[in-house]
Parts: structure tokens; sequence; C-alpha cells
């Protein structure tokens, strides 16, 4: 027998946690229960990609408060803590994790060094530490991870599945609330969880929710040489999602969409002026579809600039106060609602969120924050356009094409819907950076790019 690092490991730990089982709880069956631990350990590190996609799915789509049923089992903690074990044993034990750089890492890391650099500069020290501390440390670890373990064809076929199959679940939770009148905001605008303060109890959180799964069902669709099922299960999806983003109201969410669409119609619809005078009909169409002027706030209503409009415009204005006060560090990740009323011209009584994904990274990290953000969301889209011409030229699978065309429409989309949503710190856009580089790895390892 060959004894290779990962079975020495599995035999020194099965013999030591023998050991310290037998003398706690000295009974036959714990030796059955020793016994899995190595078929355990072997799982784990065989799949352990599927472990770290598990959780990125729990803690961006938020599938256990989607379904409240699932919140005593702990499962993003659960997840958390597998992932992070598993990593620990294929970067020490196994020693197959393999990790490699690219222009977009660096950007990336700088940009992480800039936030977390400031966090004892932070206007509120303390929140800016937890919101290192609780999601955004995790989702930088995570993207490199992701990017490095998500190496085989089969990697990317399953997170496109995985991905529509978690927008089909909170695209159906969303449509069901909406027509029993659940969580609703305004009096029109769907949520979910927002009684238990869920990250979805805010309409336009929910619409960058539904609207990342969108560029996959419609490539998955759009891909003829996949099976029946999977293209009707995937246009299915598409239509989930487009009417739960409607009920949203979202006009960032909306805005998001059409970008998302003009991509994959901008490569199959050869008269510009055909697609450019059907963009803007269909764009018409969407909000008196979606009852825009029927929201309470930016509503038909309200005379000239609507209140919500209005709010935007006063927000980002108290963004680029923060950022001229604070050229450097900014006033630290997540502090713009605490500095508020600080830096607006427009005190109303209330502090407000900045509605921009880069009005808010310029306020909190910074010109040069903002400058390195920047960097890596263009970088990365024009990584994604070079492989999107690959399709021309070279012979994919279909579950690469699929993975090919979905990757620049979601970037697009996050750009434009980025414009009037706040992402700038939290998944969508991390997971978009790490799927096109471990794409455009997977293409340079086939000679395909």
């Amino acid at each position: 027998m060959i004894y290779t690092p990962i079975n020495m490991t599995s035999m020194i730990i099965t013999l030591m946690l023998t050991t310290l089982a037998l003398y706690i709880f000295p009974h036959p069956l714990i030796f059955i229960v020793i016994g899995l631990i190595p078929f355990a350990l072997w799982g784990m590190v065989n799949f352990s990609f599927y472990i770290v996609l598990a959780f990125v799915v729990f803690s961006f789509f938020r599938i256990h408060e989607v379904f409240p049923f699932l919140e005593p089992l702990k499962l993003p903690l659960l997840l958390a803590l597998s992932a992070l074990f598993v990593i620990f044993l294929r970067a020490t034990i196994s020693k197959n994790l393999n990790p490699y750089w690219c222009p977009q890492f660096t950007f990336l890391i700088l940009f992480f060094l800039l936030v977390t650099i400031a966090i004892p500069f932070a206007s509120n020290v303390a929140v800016a530490k937890n919101s290192w501390t609780g999601v955004y440390s995790k989702i930088i670890l995570i993207t490199f991870i992701v990017a490095w373990m998500m190496r085989q064809e089969s990697h990317f076929i399953t997170a496109s599945r995985v991905f529509i199959f978690s927008g089909a679940c909170v695209g159906i939770i969303a449509l069901y609330n909406k027509l029993n009148n659940i969580g609703l905001v305004e009096g029109s605008r769907v949520t979910i969880g927002r009684d238990i303060g869920s990250l979805l109890g805010d309409p336009n959180d929910l619409a960058l929710v539904l609207l990342y799964p969108m560029a996959f069902a419609i490539a998955t669709f759009l891909e003829k040489s996949l099976s029946k099922f999977e293209r009707f299960f995937s246009f299915s999806t598409f239509c989930i999602l487009l009417y739960a983003l409607l009920a949203t109201q979202s006009r960032g969410g909306l805005l998001g969409f059409l970008a998302v669409i003009s991509l994959f119609a901008y490569n199959r619809i050869r008269s510009k002026v055909l697609l450019f005078s059907g963009g803007a009909i269909s764009m018409m169409i969407l909000f008196i579809v979606a009852g825009i002027s029927d929201r309470a706030s930016g509503g038909a209503a309200e005379e000239g600039i609507d209140e919500s409009a209005m709010g935007r415009l006063y927000a980002w204005e108290a963004a680029w106060n923060m950022a001229l006060d604070n050229p450097i560090f900014g006033v630290g990740i997540n502090n713009f609602y605490y500095n508020y009323f600080s830096y607006s011209t427009h005190w109303d009584g209330l502090n407000h969120a900045v509605h921009s994904t880069w009005f808010g990274v310029l306020a909190e990290s910074g010109f040069v924050g903002f400058i390195l953000f920047v960097s890596l969301i263009v970088s990365t889209l024009l990584m994604s356009l070079k492989m999107l011409k690959t399709i021309k030229t070279e012979h994919h699978t279909p579950g690469i094409r699929v993975a090919l065309n979905a990757a620049p429409a979601g970037i697009i989309g996050f750009i434009v819907s980025g414009t009037f949503l706040t992402q700038g710190f939290i998944w969508p856009i991390y997971l978009q950076v790490a799927l096109v580089i471990a794409l455009n790895r997977y293409l340079q390892s086939k000679n395909q790019l």
C-alpha cells in the first residue's frame, strides 16, 4: 500500500479520535463511527468544490432565509466550517489546491488590503470591523478559492445549474409573497424574509439576487445542443425570475435585466436599428408592467424629479463629499449610512443608503479604492469579452459555451444595475470575477484561448 499524505493524515486523525472517543464514550459503536472518518475525509477532499459552492449558494441566495424551516440547521455555518476545513486539507495535506495569479487578483488583493488598512481610520470602527470579519473577508477568501478550485468542465456545468435552480427557488417564493401580500414594502414591492431581517427583505437587494442567475438561464436556453428538458427548465426559470423582478419594482434591477438581454440580442440581431428601437420600446413596456408609476416612492404621483430619484442624488452628493474629505481610505466599509448626516446637504431626519455601487465604493474606500475597484471590473469584463470571441472560432462543449455567454452578460448587468443598487462589498461581482478567471484558466489549459 502507498501511504500518501492524505492517507497518513487520516490514519493519525482516526487513531487520535478513537482514543479520545473511547475515553469519553466507551461504547463499541464508536469504532463504526470513527471508522467512517477516513471515508468522510476522502469525500470532502474529492468533492471540496461542491462544498464551497454550497456555501456560496447559501450565503448569496440566502436559501436558509428563503425557506425558514432550514434556519435551525445552521447550514451556512456548517458549510463555512466545512469549506475552511477542506481548503486547509487541500492546501496543506493533499497539496493539490494549485493556486495561481493573474492581473485581476492583483487589483482584488490591493483593494482588499486598502479596505482592511482603512478599518482603524473608519468613522465607525466597530461597524467597519464587523462588516469585514462577518462578510467581506469571507467573500474575498472564497473568490480566490472558487477561482482556484474551478478547473473541470463539470464544475462550470454544476455551477450554472445550481445558480439557475437557486434563482428559481428565490423567484417562486417572491411570487408567492406577492400573490399573498406577504412582506410588501410601500404596499406593492415584494420582499422575502423581511420579518426576520433577511438581506432579501429589501426589494432592491432581492432584485439583485434575482438578476444574477438570469444570464445563466438565458445562455442555457439559447444553447440548442442541450437537452429539451434543461432548456425548458431554464426558460421557465427565466420567466419566474422576470416576473419576480418586476414584482420588486426596482428600477436598477430592470435596467440590469435590459443590459443582460441586450448583450445576447446584440450578438444575434443583425439590424442594430431594430435592436435599439426594440430595446427602447421594451424598456417602456417593462416599466409599465412593473407598475413603477404606482410605487409609493418614485411613482407617477410625484411631480418633476420624484422623491426616490432626488434621494439618490442627495446620497450621491453625500458620497462625493465623503470621498473629498477622506480621499485615501474613505469613511470605511459599510460606514456610508452612519456618515450621511455629516455630509449630506439635505437632511430630512433620516440617514439613507447610497443606492449606487460606484458612489458607495468611492465614499467607503476613497479615490484609490475606487480606481482599484473599477480596474478590477473593467479588466474582468474585457477578459470575458475576449473569451466570448473564441466561440466563433473554437469548438467548445455546451457547458463551456453556456459559461462563456453568461459571464460577460452578468458583468454588464452588474455594471448597469450597480449604478442604482449597492453591491460593492457583497457577493455578486466577486463570484463573477472568480468565474471569469477560472474560465480563462480552463481555456488556457485546453489551448482554446
